[in-house]
């Protein structure tokens, strides 16, 4: 820094406050200071600043899955935020796994990390709660309801999901069945109970029969299809709980031939950008995934700067976006 305010003739001073904004420089004396950086290739340490200011402006996302459309989406509106806001944004992939997701957290605090956002992986010793409890970490939930004062950005899963088996109801179908997602998350369990409210608004019984178990997978969906379709009698429409889960529902609906919507209706949680090129196109809840992102960001900075602040819960509303495969 010493070589640079030399090279541009003004004091290091005004060096600091040129690379770190932290005070009005006229423009050609930003335009002096940026020369002298470019001719000297001068890299500011943001370890020193780090310690010297005792935030780092980076922000660690520990998530499930980052491979899947729908957290693609959260990661992109948060990326988006912390551009905005000077922030630097660390991804990690927590593969639903407890004891990975709490080295994916010790290991973000360890790298200073000024905050965190999470989808939670549910943990019978509630060990990554307590960890950032314990260390005072400003950390924003999204998708993913916990117990707990944590800033958190949810969906309105339970009635976005009684819309979706209302509608099909209403088509006359008095067999609906759901393929669940993966079993002790916060979303399946939302969604299972918004199937039975929909189920119960259109006068409809619960059948444990009509429900099977997807993981959330591409894979393990398939097979839950398959099984529901050698019911002695199969229910006349299927609900698919989130993204993946639809392409192996699709999937095992093509291989034993059975026709969408003429032979079976089918609606889904979660849009993607291709729902409307299926043939036919998918009725499906589209969640506000990037608006979820910038949300989370926008909290996670409000706690940093006041940490004390009483906890909040966000919910966004899914749109029913209606196309052909349940029979429109």
């Amino acid at each position: 820094m010493a070589d640079v305010a030399h090279r541009a003739g003004v004091s290091i001073s005004t060096v600091s406050h040129v690379l770190n904004k932290t005070r009005t420089v006229a423009p050609e004396t930003v335009e002096a200071v940026n020369h002298a950086i470019d001719e000297l290739g001068f890299i500011p340490n943001i370890l020193a600043r780090a310690l010297a200011q005792a935030r780092t402006s980076t922000i660690g996302v520990a998530l499930s899955a980052i491979t899947n459309i729908y957290f693609g989406e959260v990661v992109r509106g948060m990326q988006a935020e912390c551009t905005r806001s000077g922030y630097f944004l660390f991804l990690t992939d927590t593969a639903d796994q407890p004891d990975h997701q709490l080295e994916v957290i010790r290991a973000l605090h360890e790298r200073r990390v000024d905050g965190m956002v999470l989808a939670h992986v549910p943990d019978p010793d509630n060990r990554a709660v307590k960890y950032l409890e314990k260390h005072k970490i400003p950390a924003v939930f999204v998708d993913r309801a916990i117990d707990g004062q944590f800033d958190q950005v949810l969906v309105e899963n339970r009635k976005a999901m009684q819309s979706l088996v209302t509608h099909l109801a209403g088509h006359g179908h008095k067999r609906i069945g759901l393929v669940s997602g993966l079993k002790g998350l916060a979303t399946s369990i939302e969604r299972l109970e918004g199937y039975q409210a929909g189920l119960k608004e259109a006068g409809l019984p619960f059948d444990e029969g009509f429900l099977e178990c997807g993981e959330s997978e591409i894979e393990p969906a398939y097979h839950a299809v398959l099984r529901l379709m050698r019911l002695p009698r199969p229910p006349t429409a299927i609900v698919s709980a989130n993204n993946k889960m639809t392409l192996g529902m699709v999937r095992a609906l093509k291989a034993i031939n059975r026709r969408i919507p003429k032979d079976i209706a089918i609606a889904v949680f979660d849009d993607f950008e291709w729902a409307d090129s299926f043939d036919p196109s998918l009725t499906a809840l589209a969640q506000p995934c990037q608006e979820m992102g910038i949300r989370a960001i926008k909290l996670l900075l409000r706690r940093i700067k006041a940490p004390q602040r009483r906890s909040v819960r966000v919910f966004l509303e899914p749109e029913l976006r209606i196309r052909h495969s349940c029979g429109c």
